[in-house]
C-alpha cells in the first residue's frame, strides 16, 4: 500500500528511431505494426538497448506475412540463462489486407520496406515500417543543404529575438 502524499513515478518507455533511414530513403507510405517479443527482449526494448540502422523488412503475400531482419536487441543481463539471440528475424503484426498492399507496393523496381521507429503503445511494442525509395548521391547532397540551410536561418532567427 503506498503512503498518502506520495506520487507514483510514471515509467517513459523510449522512442527508439531510425534516423539514417530518412537520409537515405524516400518515405512514401508508412503502416503502425506490432512486433512479436520474448520476455527479455521485452525488457531490453524498454531500456532502449535498440539498433534499426541495419534492419529491413520482408513482405511476402503467400502466406500474407511480415518479418523483420537484422535489428540488434541487446541481451537483458539480469536475464541470466534465458538470453534470447540478439539478432534474429522477428514477426510484424499486421491485418492481412495491408500485408498484401505492402507487398504489392515493394514488389516495384527501386522500392523496400524500412523500420522507422520502435515503440510501445498501450503497453504494446510496436514498429513504424515504411514503404521507401533509394535516394542517389545527389539527393543526399540536397537534403544536407536544406538541413544546414535551416540550421542557419533558426540560428539568424534566436539571435534576432
Amino acid at each position: 500500500m503506498a503512503k498518502a502524499g506520495k506520487k507514483l513515478k510514471k515509467r517513459q518507455d523510449p522512442m527508439i528511431e531510425n534516423r539514417r533511414a530518412r537520409f537515405d530513403y524516400f518515405i512514401h507510405d508508412t503502416l503502425e505494426c506490432g512486433v512479436v517479443l520474448v520476455g527479455s527482449e521485452v525488457k531490453s526494448v524498454r531500456d532502449g538497448k535498440v539498433s534499426l540502422a541495419e534492419g529491413y523488412v520482408r513482405a511476402t503475400d503467400e502466406p500474407p506475412d511480415l518479418v523483420l531482419y537484422s535489428i540488434n536487441i541487446a541481451e537483458f543481463p539480469p536475464a541470466g540463462a534465458q538470453q534470447h539471440r540478439p539478432v534474429r528475424p522477428r514477426r510484424l503484426l499486421a491485418h492481412k489486407r495491408e500485408i498484401l498492399r505492402l507487398a504489392k507496393e515493394t514488389s516495384k523496381r527501386g522500392m523496400t520496406l524500412v523500420p522507422l521507429k520502435m515503440y510501445f503503445k498501450n503497453g504494446f511494442a510496436k514498429v513504424l515500417v515504411g514503404v521507401a525509395e533509394g535516394k542517389a548521391r545527389h539527393d543526399k547532397r540536397q537534403s544536407i543543404a536544406e538541413r544546414e540551410s535551416r540550421r542557419d536561418i533558426d540560428r539568424a532567427m534566436s539571435k534576432r529575438v
